[in-house]
């Protein structure tokens, strides 16, 4: 029997309400992109009718009073609602219909990070401060939409002394941001919820490990709960990144290579090939050795995918929603393939009656290293 499938949804110019009832009748379908690397982003589609109060609301946004137009997206599927969007309207195109009533309203946008790219503020000082504690001093600015941070200290904090340097900020404070995180070897990026009207501001290291979700199952006849699902093995993908490091003991530069698997990225397979490329970074000569190492693990984690699986469920057959940056099981595709991959990207397609998602997988080896696989969830 079909679980029960609703689509809510809430706008609002910081505190998001739901919406007049003539906008979900006009609603025809939505897409929304989750990432493990960047923002997420959004589109929806509703008809448009001449005299349809769509031609007025969402087009409020860039006016005054109201700058900027958030929009919340929440799921209840099997009686546990999950918010898939909280974004901010960037984008909206008209399509007229060549007759009457077949006229489209798309907008499109992206996560919360959209609010922090809206204002430069070169310039600005932060004395004697971490990197982190940089990062948590932007995203208190921005705590009204309810974006919590969760910020995680680098290794080796360098808090200069304000006589001898002064940090200041360089572009936006999502330029600034994505900065920080790439010179750490850290990630940014924005997750909904848990609530409506919350999000999490992750910046740290790209975990790939934690609890999975159920397994992916092809080629298993009534068990089957994906509609396709292919791989790719591509071993040329796998790079080993060299750090230089200044050796004050040897007075000598020594060239430290980092290696594929690391505590962050640990080996999803029993079988990790052994990289094909070398990859030099630059200036980590000039950096101390954790910071350095730091960049080296991050450049390992980033390209140590050597298989790629792409795929579409529905969502009422898979039983949930998948969602990304977190492992999943694959059961059924063969011995090279099965076992643990990790959920790169995550597409939800949503119209009436039809929820399904395209999904990206990524694995840094061959061969599950695990008996079993999680076949429900927990």
């Amino acid at each position: 029997m079909a679980s029960p499938l609703y689509l809510t949804m809430l706008a609002g110019p910081v505190v998001a309400v739901p919406v007049p009832k003539p906008l979900t009748d006009a609603f025809v379908s939505a897409e929304i992109t989750e990432s493990a690397t960047g923002p997420s982003g959004f589109q929806l589609v509703f008809s448009l009718a001449d005299d349809s109060i769509l031609q007025t609301f969402f087009l409020l946004t860039g006016s005054s009073p109201i700058p900027v137009l958030r929009v919340i997206l929440m799921v209840t599927f099997g009686g546990l609602p999950q918010v898939i969007m909280d974004g901010i309207v960037e984008h909206h195109e008209v399509s007229p219909g060549a007759t009457q009533g077949s006229s489209k309203l798309v907008i499109s946008g992206h996560d919360l990070s959209a609010l922090m790219d809206l204002v430069p503020f070169d310039g600005l000082p932060y004395p004697a401060t971490s990197p982190n504690d940089r990062v948590e001093a932007i995203l208190t600015k921005y705590g009204a939409f309810g974006i919590l941070a969760q910020v995680v200290e680098v290794p080796t904090p360098d808090r200069a002394v304000p006589a001898e340097r002064v940090w200041a900020q360089k572009g936006t404070d999502l330029d600034y941001v994505q900065q920080l995180a790439k010179e750490a070897g850290y990630v940014f990026y924005m997750t909904p919820g848990p609530l409506p009207g919350t999000s999490q501001a992750y910046w740290g290291p790209q975990f790939k490990f934690g609890i999975p979700q159920p397994a992916l199952n092809v080629n298993m006849d009534s068990w089957t709960n994906v509609e396709n699902l292919t791989f790719r093995y591509e071993p040329r993908n796998s790079v080993t990144p060299t750090v230089y490091i200044q050796s004050p003991a040897l007075g000598a530069i020594v060239a430290v290579p980092i290696p594929p698997v690391t505590p962050l990225n640990p080996p999803l397979g029993a079988i990790v090939p052994a990289p094909q490329r070398v990859t030099k970074l630059k200036d980590t000569a000039k950096r101390s050795t954790a910071e350095a190492m730091m960049l080296g693990v991050a450049e390992a984690v980033q390209n140590a995918d050597v298989v790629t699986g792409n795929g579409t469920l529905d969502v009422d057959r898979y039983g949930q929603i998948l969602r990304a940056r977190s492992l999943v099981g694959v059961r059924g595709a063969g011995l090279a393939f099965d076992g643990m991959h990790y959920v790169d990207s995550v597409t939800h397609n949503l119209k009436l009656g039809e929820y399904k998602q395209t999904f990206v997988l990524k694995r840094n080896a061959l061969v599950p290293n695990l008996p079993v696989v999680p076949a429900l969830a927990y």
